[in-house]
């Protein structure tokens, strides 16, 4: 067989190539990256002093929320509607939940201050604090944006606002919305709860 022979062969076939590569490589960009997981193991303590594990929730969905007790409104505002939520449910539904709020300012929010502020919205309500470095973790392993606004005692936090629900294995389910109403963040509960 002569090269001539097999050369008229190969600029079709480079061709045809050429063509696959074109058409085919932007359904291959397309193709997701992994999820990014959410979520994660944390050690910190309660309002009353008390180390508390993500382990100690298992077989409870933990509803959590980040902010901080000296947050002027989306704080307060989120707390409430998350409270309002978990009364609506059956006294069944409520005992499977753990409504958990973690401060991202362990400066301020010492056990102390973090009693008086979860009690105002709930004794359910599970008010977690720690070390800067333990909160920094547990910040970073949910993808909390958190920074310091301002200078003084007075400092603001600007921080994301996103209530995550976790499942029964600790593992994470879906967010919500901080602005999301009670009647939303219930009807998401029990959704979790009848699967």
């Amino acid at each position: 067989m002569s090269p001539f022979r097999s050369a008229r062969w190969l600029v079709p076939g480079l061709g045809l190539l050429l063509v696959l590569a074109l058409t085919q490589m932007p359904r291959l960009l397309q193709i997701p990256a992994a999820a990014t997981s959410i979520g994660g193991p944390f050690d910190l303590t309660d309002q009353r002093g008390q180390a508390i594990k993500d382990t100690d929730f298992r077989g409870k969905l933990m509803l959590i929320y980040f902010g901080y007790s000296f947050c002027p409104d989306v704080c307060p505002t989120t707390l409430n509607q998350m409270v309002q939520a978990v009364r609506s449910l059956t006294p069944e539904q409520q005992a499977q939940i753990a409504p958990i709020f973690i401060t991202i300012d362990p400066e301020r929010d010492t056990v102390a201050q973090m009693a008086g502020y979860v009690a105002s919205f709930s004794p359910a309500l599970i008010g977690l604090t720690g070390t800067p470095a333990q909160i920094g973790v547990v910040s970073k392993n949910y993808h909390v944006y958190v920074r310091k606004a301002g200078t003084g005692a007075n400092y603001g936090v600007d921080h994301s606002s996103i209530l995550y629900l976790m499942g029964r294995d600790g593992k994470f389910l879906r967010h919500f919305d901080g602005t999301a109403s009670a009647k939303e963040l219930a009807a998401g509960l029990e959704q979790a709860l009848d699967k």
